[in-house]
């Protein structure tokens, strides 16, 4: 596969990484599989966390005997403490059964508590920057879901790679693509395919390859799916017309209020399963009768026994009023 400059860090990378979150979801053969069959297929670069659950642990079991200098290795933390953030480090090395890591990023740095946390006086950029000099991170970096503190955390210079949500329904992050740029940053996509919600997997990544010097993380879970994503990106000639007027038709059904499936809204006290429900109207329009009743009813019967207690709403990346949609998406249900 084609590689890449990744920005100032100087990395050659591949056109696409491997996003480590459905890892966790398989049993290990099989997510061991995925990530030797990514590399058989030209793929360097590999993205994970440490709040994926065992995903590192995998992914550490399928690179051990692989040329450790062709790997680029990226894992992340929400930490704000050097206690803590140490602790993560450690797990991360230990489970990937490296020494140092490429790239780590401050995982979710959404709002101004949490960029707070980086920049006080001997906070987590502070930790980050001795980690660097101690040789067990290569390049600091950070992760948001919010575009205008991820501009600003750019601005500062501080990073050498910054993680956002990008596709062709997510395009303000756009903008922070052409400050990437500017400050000669390595930029990762994150939710390529809209967290599963964009069917299209063509017309996803076409729109995304566009962009010549980001590098889209899908998430995958099987050897088909990393093998058809690879396919499309070596054969990718740009967007065409039909790929336009379908883009066109998503946005405006999705509108501005959709869920991303980030599930950072977890755990509801009630037990809801949020994203399910506030994705069930997709799940209808994309499966056959039978199936969706299958996938959501349950999530469904749960969901009618929110008591709007707001929970959910602080943590929240995107904002939605997540009660109110809540019902808005039984509603509609129910009279459909």
């Amino acid at each position: 596969m084609q590689r890449q400059r990744f920005g100032r860090t100087e990395l050659q990378v591949s056109r696409i990484a491997l996003g480590g979150i459905p890892l966790m979801r398989v049993p290990e053969n099989e997510a061991v599989a995925v990530v030797r069959e990514a590399l058989a297929l030209g793929i360097n670069f590999i993205d994970t966390a440490n709040a994926y659950a065992d995903s590192e642990a995998k992914i550490g079991k399928a690179i051990s005997g692989a040329p450790r200098e062709e790997l680029v290795l990226a894992t992340k933390s929400q930490g704000t403490d050097a206690a803590t953030l140490t602790r993560h480090l450690e797990s991360s090395l230990k489970m990937l059964g490296v020494d140092y890591v490429d790239i780590f990023q401050l995982h979710n740095v959404s709002n101004q508590e949490r960029y707070d946390a980086v920049f006080v006086q001997g906070g987590s950029l502070t930790w980050l920057q001795e980690q660097v000099k101690a040789g067990k991170v290569r390049y600091p970096a950070f992760s948001s879901h919010s575009v205008q503190m991820a501009l600003t955390l750019m601005e500062t210079n501080a990073f050498d790679a910054v993680q956002l949500p990008l596709n062709f329904i997510d395009r303000e992050a756009e903008q922070a693509v052409s400050l990437a740029r500017t400050l000669d940053m390595g930029f990762i996509a994150m939710k390529p395919l809209g967290g599963g919600l964009l069917p299209d997997a063509g017309v996803a990544f076409r729109y995304l390859l566009q962009f010549e010097d980001i590098v889209p993380d899908p998430g995958i879970e099987t050897v088909e799916e990393i093998r058809e994503i690879a396919a499309i990106v070596e054969a990718s000639e740009g967007l065409t017309a039909d790929d336009e007027a379908e883009i066109a038709h998503l946005r405006e059904e999705l509108g501005a209020t959709w869920c991303h499936r980030c599930d950072y809204c977890q755990p509801c006290p009630e037990g809801i399963p949020i994203s399910s429900v506030l994705l069930a109207q997709s799940t209808f329009k994309r499966f056959n009768a039978a199936t969706a009743h299958l996938l959501v009813d349950k999530a469904l019967e749960r969901a009618r026994n929110c008591t709007e207690c707001g929970t959910c709403l602080p943590r929240c990346p995107y904002h939605l009023a997540i009660p109110e949609l809540i019902k808005e998406s039984l509603a509609s249900l129910d009279t459909t």
